[in-house]
């Protein structure tokens, strides 16, 4: 993976979700509008949300889920110092310690469970555990810091899962035409790149259909 390039002009483990209140998943959608998950009918896909400390996976999760999400975000203390880089985070004082848990249901009945992993290589031990069942990941990357997602990629890679890569626009972070983002994230052709505002509805779930539907063209032809 090459070094970080110049800015130029862009052209606690879970129980099994039950059948639990839903809203429907259009990009205006959000917590009000109550469904129930049918009992048949419908594929399930487990998703991990993944990348480097700070970088926007728990946003992106309370952003998308159609239920309240789990979170296990505990406040940042001077134990962190030294370990966890703030620049460019000023205003982050909590930091995900386990796991995140989110779910979205998208048209064609396409169930997406969201399983958030802490970013800090500390916690690398669990993401195994976590990814355990997975058939995909979504990698978020911020181009402040492109470098620190390669540790990431590079255990995804190694787990086998097909993963797509999510560029979380920070305000005021530098911004990159994709080609640029591409080389220097040395991305396969065929690897999803999506730039996205994890703050907004509309785009993250640009974002995870873009995953899905990679993840469904490497599954077997046989599978359910």
């Amino acid at each position: 993976m090459d070094s970080v390039p110049s800015p130029e002009p862009a052209t606690a483990l879970v129980a099994p979700p039950r059948s639990e209140p839903r809203a429907e998943a259009g990009p205006e959608s959000g917590p009000g509008t109550v469904r129930y998950l049918p009992s048949t009918g419908q594929t399930l896909m487990k998703l991990v949300v993944t990348g480097p400390f700070g970088v926007g996976k728990t946003t992106l999760i309370r952003t998308l889920s159609e239920i309240p999400t789990l979170h296990t975000e505990e406040v940042m203390t001077s134990s962190s110092v030294g370990h966890d880089d703030l620049r460019g985070l000023p205003e982050k004082s909590t930091t995900t310690v386990a796991v995140d848990f989110g779910r979205l249901t998208v048209p064609g009945d396409l169930v997406l469970y969201l399983f958030g992993t802490p970013g800090q290589e500390r916690f690398f031990p669990l993401w195994q555990d976590i990814a355990r069942g997975a058939l995909g990941a979504l990698v978020m990357a911020d181009t402040r810091r492109l470098a620190d997602s390669f540790p990431v990629m590079d255990m995804v890679e190694e787990q086998g899962l097909p993963y797509a890569v999510a560029v979380n626009r920070f305000p005021g972070a530098p911004a990159y035409a994709d080609d640029v983002l591409r080389r220097h994230l040395d991305l396969a052709p065929e690897t999803p790149l999506v730039q996205c505002d994890a703050r907004n509805r509309r785009d993250s779930i640009g974002t995870l259909i873009a995953l899905a539907e990679y993840v469904l063209t490497r599954l077997p032809q046989d599978a359910p």
